[in-house]
């Protein structure tokens, strides 16, 4: 609707993860060398957390895609609701091993077996678990397991635990201690300072055809970090809608008046992000804000299911 008279040739804003799109701030590129190390290194376990929004998924599809042009054999679960025989199933399935009609024992062998012959001939396996927060204890003790195997001195299988902050405190729990010793590399995402807001819209700008010309003014980035707290989701659900609204209004350049206002329409003029911003928040108000972010981030994602889509979906990677 607004790209030809922005002069773009993408949305720049999407929500979906597309790892054209991944910022590289400090801390994602640790993050993002923490896991490439882990696998590399066959670490076994590595552990990846952040709060919600803050470009977890952009940052494994990344990783997927680096993995793939490795040619390095990929399992991807991002459906956390699996029990754990469903979670082995679809584990072979994605790495293309056959186990139709096979025992359980008899599935861990073949896997064992398959992991050994990519072994011997130099190559690795990664299983990449998403929305890990969400398993049970359960499957995560099987997930646990398959760490089991190995060589006298290498980890067979490579996995990688995905998951909002929420994981962490799982995995503090005394019936996951053995899951958390195994846990030899933690990563995590962070949200954007202003710099980093400022350049992230940029940046996204350029990569969906931009030609330099400033599109949101000084202000209006000041004022999208204020209310966004520096969360990317959140950031690119302003931006969005700012463009939006500055295409009915027929206005080239987004202002800081048109972001209050988009802000407003979600609920997030009260003066609480200004705060946040500003001063210490206590944990209780903290808690609060974080649960809003969460909702707001939930709703917008309803919002683009709820769209007509022109193309058909992937699949989430």
């Amino acid at each position: 609707m607004y790209k030809e008279f922005f002069g773009l040739r993408a949305n720049p804003f999407n929500v979906n993860p597309d790892p054209r799109y991944l910022f590289l701030t400090r801390h994602t590129e640790e993050a993002l060398a923490c896991l490439t190390y882990g696998i590399q290194s066959r670490k076994g376990f590595v552990l990846l957390t952040g709060e919600v929004g803050t470009g977890k998924t952009t940052l494994i599809n990344k990783l997927m895609e680096w993995l793939r042009l490795q040619q390095v054999a990929t399992a991807f679960i991002f459906n956390s609701r699996m029990d754990a025989p469903q979670l082995l199933d679809y584990m072979m399935a994605d790495f293309g091993v056959p186990c139709d009609g096979l025992s359980k024992s008899q599935l861990l062998q073949r896997l064992y077996n398959w992991l050994l012959d990519r072994y011997r001939a130099g190559e690795t396996a990664v299983l990449v678990v998403d929305e890990a927060q969400n398993l049970s204890d359960e499957v995560l003790e099987e997930i646990r397991m398959l760490t089991n195997l190995e060589t006298f001195t290498e980890k067979l299988l490579q996995i990688v635990l995905v998951g909002q902050t929420e994981l962490e405190q799982r995995l503090k729990q005394p019936q996951l201690r053995q899951l958390r010793q195994r846990l030899t590399l933690r990563a995590k995402t962070h949200p954007f300072n202003l710099e980093e807001t400022k350049s992230y819209i940029t940046q996204r700008l350029r990569i969906a055809g931009s030609n330099g010309e400033p599109i949101f003014d000084s202000d209006s980035t000041v004022a999208i970090f204020r209310y966004s707290l520096g969360i990317p989701r959140i950031i690119n659900l302003l931006c969005e809608h700012c463009l939006v609204s500055a295409f009915v209004d027929q206005k080239k350049t987004v202002s800081a008046e048109i972001a209050d206002s988009v802000a407003r329409d979600f609920d997030l003029s009260d003066g609480n992000a200004s705060a946040a911003m500003m001063a210490p928040v206590p944990p209780s108000e903290k808690f609060d804000l974080v649960e809003a972010l969460r909702t707001l981030a939930t709703l917008a994602d309803r919002l683009r299911q709820s769209e007509p889509q022109n193309l058909p979906k992937e699949r989430k990677l």
